[in-house]
């Protein structure tokens, strides 16, 4: 009976034994298999991160190329940068489905970032170098434009002194007539003090000096008004241009011009009643009124 009661108590023993080794190794597990899961939440969460942080540069990368292709006006690295920035989309909507857990494809795309990223340090140093060229050109154009404009000013400056010395040199041209006198003179050419007698009136006049003026052959127009305005002429085919018009003349007398003072006379013939009054002389050369006066007719 004592050795039955021996052999349970040491088969008791054994199995409390056991039943503590298990418990230990249950333990053992349990704490392992819930540290392994805390390794492994850590690593899912770094992964995580890291995928977050590849998304952020793709997202900030694409803006840039945004702003680039806003700014630049060369069509061609335009295009270049589209493409890139096309590329760069792919990419990041890709990254997006990619699982965190993936990390072989998440480390392809970051390579993947880092080669168009260095692409685009390339094309941004085009960029920086076309504006700089671009600056300068517009400098340059800055200064081409001042010189123009100031060499312009100055040909305006000496179109205006030469129409200026052009307008001096036209009035200093212009001839003259001066020391005016009307003697009435009778059928027999001699002076006469007779209304009912004066046949001819005599014009005397002196055509001053003038070295402006072009010599040669010129000719004088002479123009009568009566104290009513009417012109005294012959013909009314007797006119000459002045001012861009066509107007009457009485009488006309060719002469030529050597620069110097030149006295002369002219007639003009009545063949008409005269009205008594107050009458006007005016003379004409080279289309310009040359000089004028007023004489009465009253006798």
């Amino acid at each position: 009976m004592d050795s039955i009661k021996k052999k349970n108590f040491t088969i008791i023993t054994i199995a409390a034994v056991i039943v503590a080794i298990l418990g230990i190794a249950v333990i053992y597990f349990v704490r392992k298999a819930n540290q392994k899961d805390a390794e492994m939440a850590e690593i899912v969460e770094q992964m995580n991160f890291e995928k977050q942080q590849v998304e952020k540069e793709y997202s900030n990368l694409n803006q840039e190329f945004s702003g680039y292709t806003s700014n630049i006006k060369n069509d061609s690295l335009v295009k270049l940068l589209d493409n890139k920035k096309t590329k760069v989309q792919q990419l990041l909507d890709e990254l997006r489905v990619t699982k965190s857990t993936n990390a072989r494809r998440i480390a392809q795309l970051k390579q993947e970032l880092a080669t168009v990223r260095m692409v685009m340090i390339q094309y941004v140093n085009q960029i920086d170098s076309l504006n700089s060229a671009n600056k300068m050109l517009r400098n340059e154009n800055v200064e081409v434009h001042k010189k123009y404009q100031a060499a312009t000013e100055t040909v305006q400056q000496l179109s205006k002194d030469k129409e200026s010395l052009n307008q001096v040199v036209n009035r200093a041209s212009i001839m003259e007539v001066t020391n005016f006198s009307m003697t009435p003179l009778n059928s027999k050419g001699k002076k006469t003090g007779w209304f009912t007698q004066t046949a001819n009136l005599q014009f005397s006049y002196t055509v001053s000096k003038n070295v402006t003026a072009q010599p040669g052959d010129k000719t004088i127009y002479l123009r009568i008004t009566r104290p009513d305005g009417e012109v005294l002429t012959k013909s009314p085919n007797n006119v000459f241009t002045f001012e861009n018009k066509e107007i009457a003349y009485s009488a006309t007398k060719n002469f030529e011009f050597t620069g110097d003072a030149k006295n002369d006379v002219i007639f003009w013939k009545i063949g008409e009643i005269l009205p008594k009054g107050m009458y006007r002389a005016e003379f004409f050369i080279d289309g310009n009124r040359v000089g004028s006066f007023s004489f009465k007719f009253e006798k």
